[in-house]
């Protein structure tokens, strides 16, 4: 149940005919993947519930999902795409997008502390997706962060997934690959979700203790501050770039990913960057067609082993914006990047750089 107050003060807010924003950040299923119309997504279901659960107030709801991300890019964008709109309440959906270890649950608290932080002081629900065939997910790792910050958690392995194990329900009625839901499943996990509310709701009046975040982190929790260098807000090293052109098409939603960045559709191409951190990471497209271009990335002239940055996607689902972590508590200081196109074989299939992540 985790502590509630700024939950309540939320629905109370609500109650009284105010204006109240939620906000939704997480992958695949909070975009609404598979649901047939988007007013079927558990995220517009619950968002409805407020609705109907507070009559005289204007409801806000922003959906912030985007497809095959996780926490770290979270934290990168959490303050554009849901703090900037000042929400009452931000549901995080992450667990089946992270992968169940350490690094995952240090992103992790670092979206979840950036959250807490924020000026307005929103209150946070944590949503635990799980995969039907193998009821795996990081909700181990997540829910290690939730207990420790005392937040309300809804997890569908404990309850959805149970009744597909019990053999109440069957994987193949609520999902069509064991992943993302019908528009069944994303009714389930609407009430689950707006079960859970409503017994919040009943007892709004009920004062809690005053939330606080707490002052020591989980984990080393190098990720709260990571930042997205891309080509709105930086320019590469004008005399060291050779090859690669600035994507000036205009994103038309927050979906539309493959925008703001840089292409290069030769072989020597190269960008360069200096970022300040100790944490980067490279965000770049992964295609499914191929054979796809491949890059190399070099930091601070080869003081630490280059990586390949391959764009070939062996998924067939389409092309992915994949998060590479290439430094990972490393020396926070100053770092050069130099990404260079060292395989280009198809001109029409550019490798697309979206961002630097740098924490």
């Amino acid at each position: 149940m985790g502590n509630n107050r700024r939950l309540k003060q939320a629905m109370c807010k609500a109650a009284d005919g105010k204006n109240v924003t939620i906000a939704f950040i997480g992958g695949s299923i909070t975009q609404g993947s598979l649901a047939s119309r988007s007013e079927f997504c558990y995220q517009k279901r619950v968002a409805n519930w407020w609705r109907k659960t507070y009559p005289k107030a204007e409801i806000k709801d922003i959906n912030a999902g985007i497809g095959g991300t996780t926490s770290h890019f979270g934290t990168a964008r959490v303050t554009e795409d849901v703090l900037n709109y000042c929400p009452d309440v931000v549901f995080v959906e992450f667990s089946v997008n992270d992968e169940a270890n350490d690094f995952f649950m240090e992103t992790y608290e670092g979206l979840l502390r950036r959250i807490l932080n924020a000026e307005n002081a929103p209150a946070v629900v944590l949503i635990h997706n799980v995969r039907y065939d193998t009821g795996g997910n990081a909700q181990v790792f997540h829910a290690k962060v939730g207990r420790y910050y005392d937040l309300p958690s809804v997890s569908m392995q404990n309850t959805i997934f149970q009744k597909v194990v019990s053999g109440e329900l069957e994987a193949k009625e609520i999902t069509e690959d064991n992943l993302h839901p019908n528009d069944y499943r994303h009714q389930l996990v609407a009430e689950v979700i707006t079960d859970f509310l409503a017994d919040i709701h009943k007892n709004r009046q009920e004062q809690e203790m005053a939330y606080e975040v707490p002052k020591t982190p989980l984990t080393i929790n190098a990720y709260e501050n990571a930042r997205r260098i891309n080509a709105k807000n930086c320019a590469p090293e004008d005399t060291k770039c050779d090859g690669f052109a600035k994507d000036n098409r205009l994103q038309q939603e927050i979906t539309d990913v493959f925008k703001n960045g840089w292409m290069a559709d030769r072989e020597g191409a190269k960008i360069c960057f200096r970022v300040t951190g100790s944490e980067i990471a490279i965000q770049y497209r992964k295609t499914i067609q191929h054979p796809a271009p491949v890059a190399e990335i070099t930091i601070d002239n080869g003081q630490t082993e280059s990586v390949l940055l391959d764009a070939n996607f062996e998924e067939t689902w389409g092309d992915c914006l994949y998060l590479q972590p290439v430094l990972i508590h490393g020396e926070n200081k100053e770092h050069t990047i130099e990404i260079k196109v060292i395989y280009a074989p198809d001109k029409k299939i550019p490798f697309y750089l979206n961002a630097v992540i740098v924490a």
